[in-house]
């Protein structure tokens, strides 16, 4: 246990940014120009329908991680967050797989 003058371990953090609506093409030239969005650490996925972000930081905690990579957005205007995915093997990788962290069951449209 860290003490109270110590810093705890700096961990690294993988999750997704699920966005609300794709991108425009006019959002895709600003994310573009915006250098913060090219060094590695948060990557645009996007499909038909979706656009979201793969996000790997390092962070002291998984809260500190989520707000850099969410502090990234000031400078991206009109783009929202639809929300925050957890990647399960960061979670195992830094002790927070419990009981009451774990993957959504399937749909019942999949066990169909």
């Amino acid at each position: 246990m860290p003490s109270p003058g110590t810093t705890a371990a700096v961990r690294k953090w993988h999750f997704t940014l699920h966005l609300k609506d794709v991108l425009t093409e006019e959002q895709s030239d600003t994310l573009a120009g915006l250098d913060r969005f090219n060094d590695g650490r948060i990557g645009l996925v996007e499909g038909p329908d979706t656009a979201e972000f793969m996000c790997s930081f390092e962070a002291r905690t998984l809260t500190e991680a989520i707000a850099e990579a969410l502090g990234f957005f000031e400078d991206f205007p009109g783009v929202l967050i639809r929300s925050v995915e957890l990647d399960p093997i960061a979670l195992e990788s830094n002790g927070m797989a419990t009981a009451s962290v774990v993957p959504a069951p399937p749909m019942l449209s999949e066990l169909v």
